[in-house]
């Protein structure tokens, strides 16, 4: 089971069955806000559509292709985040977030991502980290710039998103460069 400890106000763990009906809460009440930027949001409709994420999840894991963790913000949960592949054979991963609206501001995020990047690299002894993130979400690409990534590019409409496309920036970080302290 995939658990970090990332500080004394955040814990990244795998979401199991039982956070389904907190994660799909979480889910509603963001959606408006979550839905500029992701694509999913439509398909997400009941309880047992978050609970379906959570089992793919678990499969995902077990084939070792990748890991989502909910972000749990002093017990309860507050977002999601982890590795939405995980390349073995280049040692890349690829990191992908989202945060309920009512945990913005706080720093959870920034938090988060840098405990996956120690992870990919100590642990998962990986040689990259990549993160993309559509041009104009501000906010999301104030993550890896914030770490200190190097933004590598744009990726034309990299992304189908309801009704148009959208360019997709991306980050790296290689592990030779990565600063743990």
């Amino acid at each position: 089971m995939f658990i970090v400890e990332v500080d004394e106000e955040i814990t990244l763990k795998m979401l199991n069955a039982a956070d389904a009906e907190e994660l799909f809460a979480i889910t509603d009440r963001s959606r408006e806000y979550l839905r500029e930027w992701l694509p999913w949001l439509d398909y997400t409709k009941s309880v047992d559509d978050s609970l379906q994420f959570i089992k793919n999840n678990f499969q995902l894991y077990a084939e070792r292709k990748g890991v989502t963790a909910g972000i749990f913000y002093n017990g309860s949960l507050a977002g999601v985040a982890g590795y939405n592949e995980l390349d073995w054979v280049n040692k890349i991963a690829y990191i992908g977030y989202w945060l309920d609206i009512e945990h913005q501001g706080k720093g959870i995020m920034t938090r988060a991502v840098r405990a996956l990047t120690d992870y990919a690299f100590e642990e998962f002894d990986l040689n990259r980290v990549d993160i993309r993130a559509a041009v104009g979400n501000v906010k999301s690409r104030a993550i890896p710039e914030r770490l200190g990534y190097k933004k590598e590019g744009v990726l034309r409409q990299s992304e189908w998103l309801y009704d148009h496309f959208v360019d997709h920036a991306v980050y790296s970080m290689l592990k030779s460069e990565w600063n743990t302290s």
